[in-house]
This record gives structure tokens, sequence and C-alpha cells, in this order.
């Protein structure tokens, strides 16, 4: 089944943005997937899910904290008469350290690509929502963003800032008919977890009661 309903998924090259794609493209969805450090690996989900799918598919590489870049897709979003009706805030990154030795542009960095990205991206898509009439919004955090992580407190307050946004924003679209809500994760086996070497992913491992990781 085909829709016409334009799904943006930020964070699109891995991982659960990857696995979300795939997801929407295996019901008709057409897409708009946002990368930026793997472009490759953005433009081969694209082939493959053009080829497999026979949907639409559109790329485009930045970075989803950068103001001018979302400004600059939005318009030409608007332009080419593709404007998303769903948004999938999913871009990401992690920082595993003592927060004593995070400097300040580390700081900066994963703030402005989890939470700034969520805030950016939400500005330039809730004008075409209120347009058509509706919308839905889903703003991916984390279990870290509720109970926080040893030696990922910049990861955990970022996830903590999404939930408490999700929760405002619901609030003041409902009205609208734009659905805003966030899916707060568990450890899942992606990238982003790979540095764990075998002594880290048992003591995880020991904190979930099911024993493994989640897997997209």
């Amino acid at each position: 089944m085909l829709h016409n309903r334009q799904v943006l998924i930020t964070g699109a090259s891995h991982g659960i943005g990857r696995a979300t794609a795939r997801l929407f493209a295996g019901h008709g969805y057409p897409l708009i997937l946002n990368g930026f450090h793997s472009p490759d690996a953005l433009e081969a989900l694209g082939e493959e899910i053009r080829g497999h799918y026979h949907i639409s598919c559109e790329t485009t590489v930045g970075d989803a904290g950068d103001a001018d870049y979302v400004q600059d897709l939005f318009a030409e979003l608007v332009a080419r008469d593709i404007p998303p009706e769903i948004l999938i805030n999913n871009a990401g990154v992690s920082h595993i350290g003592l927060f004593q030795d995070m400097s300040p542009e580390e700081w900066q960095h994963i703030l402005n690509t989890n939470l700034t990205s969520c805030f950016l991206f939400c500005k330039g898509a809730i004008p075409l929502m209120l347009r058509r009439g509706g919308g839905s919004i889903v703003n991916v955090s984390s279990v870290w963003g509720n109970v926080g992580a040893s030696c990922e407190v910049a990861y955990s307050a970022t996830k903590g800032g999404i939930n408490a946004m999700t929760r405002a924003l619901a609030k003041e679209l409902a009205p609208s008919r734009i659905r805003c809500n966030a899916a707060a994760f568990g450890a899942i086996d992606t990238a982003m977890n790979h540095f764990l070497d075998e002594e880290e992913t048992a003591a995880l491992l020991g904190e979930i009661p099911a024993g493994r990781l989640g897997t997209s």
C-alpha cells in the first residue's frame, strides 16, 4: 500500500534511524532521509529502499544541529512540494567519559546534535503540518533520559531535555491535530554501543532483566 504522507527521518544512516526508514518503506511511505557522518551509508540505504520498495526516497547530507542547513532543507522541501507530515527526530551522538574531563566544545556538540536538532526540525516542520491540518512528531529519547547514566552525563541531559520538550510540545500542538511523542529506548545493539568491551557489555547486560541488548 502506497501512502502520500512524506516521512522525514534524521540520523537515518545507521541503527534505529535505518531500521525506522525500512519500517516506513515497508508500509509504502515516501521518505526523506537525513544523515551526516556516513554519507555513503545513507545513499546506499536510499538506493536499497528505492530498488526494493519502489517508493520515493530522498537523501540529504547535513548536520541536523546546524540551523542554516535545516532552514535551507525545509525551504527546498517546500519549493519541491514535499512537506513532511511525519517527523522522526533520531539524530544523536554519545560521549563516554567523566563529566569533569568534558570540554565545553564536547558538551555543545552533543547538545546541538541531540537536542537542538529536535528544536530545529520541529520548528521547520510544524508550520507545514499546521497548513495541512495535522501531523505527527516522534522524538527518539533514551532510558538514560529518565534515570541517568554514569559517564554519560551530557547524553543523559539531552535525552531528559527531549522528554521534557516532548511533553510540553504535545500539549501545545494537540489542539492543532499534531501528535508529539517520544520513544525512550533502552540499550540497543547499534554502532553507538560497539565501543564497550566484553567486561563492560557483561556489566550492562547484568542491569537488563531480559539479559540482552535490544535489536534494531
